[in-house]
């Protein structure tokens, strides 16, 4: 049975992810950071196991390793958000974004990766966004954070590659998660009106492609940013 390591999974995607995972039959562990009863619940709920980590802080990365042991999939989804002008952006905001979507995902990777290549077999997946790719107004420290994680994607796929360790970049679109329902109806209806597929995403969508990912029949993917965003970057 092979374990997975998910990031951020008390809630939205990494919930989703967690149910899917789980489903499937794999060793599922997740982490959480401020959603504690939500991911008690949910551990019980699906028999996998949460772990509390901040994954900007090495020393509960140290403690993370230290309970979990090897992982066969790491899914980096843990992240945060925080729309304001550029000009409202200090250096707090800005650290909290960058260090939490792009620093911590490197420093947990960084962590997890050594067993992998000694194993010679490994699969990465990256949640990033369509933000990453094309951009966001007021969300400059945000979209720069997921567009670093497309390059440490590729990076990492060359550099890990030869030791059968592929990774991969899945970039959600407008997704149906709690983070979204608390924007502005008239900003969501826009960006639905502007999707080719007419609706939002499910976290269900982007489960579905990380299982795929993770699976033998992917095997030969590695450095690939997947959008999963209905058409909305095509």
């Amino acid at each position: 049975m092979k374990s997975v390591l998910i990031t951020g999974g008390a809630v939205g995607i990494g919930k989703g992810l967690v149910i899917h995972f789980a489903n499937k039959g794999y060793n599922v562990m997740f982490t959480y950071r401020s959603h504690k009863e939500e991911a008690m619940e949910l551990a019980k709920k699906t028999n996998s196991r949460a772990f509390y980590c901040d994954i900007t802080n090495m020393k509960n990365i140290r403690s993370l390793h230290e309970e979990v042991g090897r992982v066969d999939i790491l899914i980096n989804n843990a992240g945060v958000s925080d729309i304001k002008m550029c000009t409202e952006i200090d250096d707090l905001a800005w650290d909290y974004v960058v260090n939490t979507n792009l620093k911590g995902t490197f420093l947990l990777t960084k962590s997890f990766v050594p067993h992998m290549i000694s194993n010679k077999f490994g699969r990465i997946i990256n949640i990033g966004s369509m933000w990453g790719l094309n951009g966001s107004s007021c969300e400059v420290h945000y979209a720069a954070s997921k567009a670093g994680l497309i390059g440490l994607t590729k990076s990492l796929a060359k550099e890990l590659g030869p030791s059968n360790i592929t990774v991969n970049l899945i970039a959600p679109g407008v997704i149906d998660t709690d983070m979204n329902k608390n924007a502005d109806p008239a900003t969501l209806k826009a960006l639905i009106d502007e999707c080719p597929i007419s609706r939002m995403g499910t976290p269900d969508d982007i489960a579905a492609c990380a299982i795929f990912l993770a699976s033998e029949e992917a095997s030969y993917i590695t450095g690939a940013v997947i959008p999963v965003d209905g058409g909305y970057t095509a």
